[in-house]
């Protein structure tokens, strides 16, 4: 088949634009649309919902979007494929065989399962999770697909899967076509995120108009290799720089890890191909892991926050006075945890009275819903007559509220059930790779030789550097690159780890590891632990990092002239 496979993509995330499935079923040609509805969170909200009736525990949204939508998918001949079924797919799947019969529209459904292991937690020793998922792969999706369906639902598989199966079913890759599913993985990587690799959150936004960014596809090719683009006169751009940021996010190093395939990104290239059209080609692949990563995520305890607004003079003061007269009076019986943030927001001789002030915030946590709830507070508001001048809160007192703590584990791949449930109902068990290969770091590439520049200037880093920052659970994960080869020979050795922790000192005493992806002229930091227990606790200020690159990229440095 010399024609591409055209994938297009409409979530990024359960809480996307929900008119995104039908822009992408009318701006032009599809032959599947993808859906990515699940993270780390969303595992945890789907977990609650599940407690509270065991029928839901998949994303509704999805099936909203398909009541609108599924009779235009099937006149244009569009398959669908999702991970919407979260929890649940069975019950997705039903609830989606009973919304066709309604509509009339004859479609066939098929889901994948086997995911969960929530059962099986005291077989694998998790802790009392309240949800438990480990990542699939893409072969059952493609068994479905070939049995026929219009509509495939899945619970926990990799992002990248709900694109790669497509491209196997219709190519018909063997499981050891390591090359071409590494390439499908990539093409994945960068579409499965919606409108980020069309370009949303783009570091270099202001070098074109974005408005609102049409969703990206991916034109997959027989040989694994792919274009990224989109609709025509749909907002966003594709270019190398929007590819590259999307390439970079949330990875670690050079291997990226699938459970059909581990896809090397040191090897890939990327070319223009025409406007808003980018080539991804050359990558390798080799075989996946041993081990599947599962999701795990357990209720934690109940939080709750107060910010205070401090005015004009003696902020420091001000702050140091709030907070004694606070955990005084929370002195009987304090909150388990207690954490103060103190952001300097304020101007002197400030135009206005927002620009005047700073904000203290305190968020605690504990076991007691009411420790956490009205006793903090209430304690907060109580002192409204009787601390600081100008005293006043953002919002009124509130009760405590739930949150989650996220972990992941790893298990044998063979002891997980991969199980396609076809549109007739039979089931097929998709056995594990039978050849693997432990997870390892690449040998870091010869750098080149260093940039040597006569004249530099003290600017903002982002001036010459792109970012893209996102969360791994307790960890973030920091992508940069440059746009020339003379830029990339100054940042490889400018930006060090060392660097990288005195522009960033929040990154002191954690663990930092720097990944060179020579190809890309980009580098990838990992920070180890600064989201604490993940994005569900909110032990941070930007508990997902999401704009941890955007503060490197603001911190100044001497950047050599000619890359000015």
């Amino acid at each position: 088949m010399s024609a591409p496979l055209r994938v297009g993509n409409a979530s990024g995330f359960y809480g996307d634009r929900f008119s995104a499935v039908r822009e992408m079923l009318t701006g032009g040609p599809l032959d599947v649309l993808t859906g990515d509805y699940l993270a780390e969170l969303t595992m945890l909200i789907l977990g609650r919902d599940r407690m509270k009736d065991p029928a839901r525990g998949y994303a509704k949204t999805f099936l909203r979007q398909m009541e609108e939508n599924l009779g235009l998918a099937k006149d244009k001949g569009v398959r669908i494929v999702a991970n919407a079924g979260g929890l649940n797919p069975a019950g997705l799947a039903d609830a989606l065989r009973e919304l066709a019969a309604k509509l009339g529209v004859e479609v066939k459904i098929a889901h994948v399962e086997g995911d969960d292991l929530i059962a099986r937690a005291d077989e694998f020793g998790f802790e009392k999770p309240l949800t438990a998922n480990a990542y699939l792969g893409a072969w059952g999706i493609a068994e479905c697909l070939k049995a026929g369906a219009d509509v495939v639902v899945t619970g926990r598989v990799t992002d990248a899967s709900v694109i790669v199966g497509p491209a196997a079913a219709h190519f018909g890759w063997a499981r050891d076509d390591y090359d071409a599913l590494a390439g499908a993985v990539a093409a994945g990587h960068v579409i499965e995120c919606g409108a980020q690799a069309t370009g949303g959150n783009y570091a270099f936004f202001r070098e074109q108009p974005i408005g609102v960014p049409g969703f990206p596809i991916a034109e997959i090719h027989a040989d694994g290799s792919s274009v990224i683009t989109k609709h025509p006169d749909t907002g966003g751009v594709v270019n190398t720089g929007t590819v590259t940021a999307q390439l970079l996010y949330e990875i670690t190093g050079a291997r990226y890890a699938n459970p059909d395939v581990t896809a090397r990104f040191d090897t890939l290239s990327l070319s223009d191909d025409g406007p808003d059209r980018v080539r991804i080609s050359g990558v390798r692949g080799e075989a996946p892991p041993p081990t599947l990563k599962v999701c795990l995520n357990r209720l934690g305890g109940f939080r709750n926050e107060t910010t205070f607004v401090l005015t004009g003079l003696d902020i420091e003061e001000k702050a140091a006075l709030v907070r004694e007269q606070l955990e005084g009076a929370l002195a009987k019986r304090p909150p388990a945890e207690v954490r103060w943030t103190l952001a300097r927001t304020d101007h002197a001789d400030a135009d206005t009275e927002e620009r005047a002030s700073a904000l203290l915030h305190v968020a605690v946590k504990d076991n007691d819903p009411k420790i956490a709830g009205r006793a903090f507070s209430g304690a907060a508001i109580e002192l409204a007559l009787a601390s600081y001048p100008g005293f006043h809160v953002t919002a009124p007192p509130s009760d405590a509220s739930p949150f989650g703590v996220y972990s992941a584990a790893f298990v044998d791949a063979a002891a997980v059930p991969h199980v396609a449930v076809l549109p007739d109902g039979s089931k097929v068990d998709i056995a594990p790779a039978s050849e693997t290969l432990e997870l390892s770091e690449v040998d870091e590439p010869a750098l080149p030789e260093p940039l040597q520049a006569d004249k530099v200037r003290r600017v903002p880093l982002g001036l010459v550097v792109g970012a893209r920052s996102g969360d791994k659970g307790g960890n973030a994960n920091l992508g940069v690159w440059v746009r020339s080869e003379e830029a990339w020979r100054w940042l490889v050795h400018r930006l060090t780890v060392g660097e990288f922790r005195r522009l960033l000192p929040e990154t002191e005493g954690l663990p930092v590891t720097r990944h060179l992806l020579p190809n890309l002229w980009a580098m990838n930091f990992v920070v180890e632990g600064i989201l604490g227990d993940g994005v569900a606790s909110q032990a941070r200020f930007d508990p997902q990092a999401k704009a941890l690159g955007e503060w490197l990229r603001a911190r100044e440095l001497d950047v050599p002239e000619a890359l000015l």
